[in-house]
């Protein structure tokens, strides 16, 4: 297992948010969207237990150079609007090697 780091804007308010989840030590090789089904998962069932979080995915790019994710969707709650969002997703080794290099 390994500690990957999401970022996520919501694209309407301008608010960020930084989860940090577990996933298998291969998660980043797989493609974007099976990254991106990571961390949705995770939103889904721990940090909105008492509510089902689904999302519509437009977009999903891997950079294989930086290994990192980047995709762009909504949110989708069955009530609320829809919420925009942004999202980064990156081993959080690799995190703190690009900011001990900062």
């Amino acid at each position: 297992m390994n500690t990957y780091v999401a970022r996520m804007m919501d694209a309407e308010t301008g608010s960020e948010g930084r989860y940090e989840f577990e996933a298998d030590d291969g998660l980043l090789g797989k493609s974007p969207v099976k990254v991106v089904r990571a961390i949705m998962e995770h939103v889904d069932k721990d940090l909105f237990p008492h509510q089902h979080i689904d999302y519509e995915l437009n977009a999903a790019f891997k950079n294989k150079g930086k290994k990192v994710v980047t995709a762009m969707g909504s949110l989708v709650t069955g009530h609320d609007p829809e919420i925009p969002f942004l999202l980064m997703i990156v081993s959080k080794k690799r995190e703190q090697a690009a900011l001990a290099d900062a």
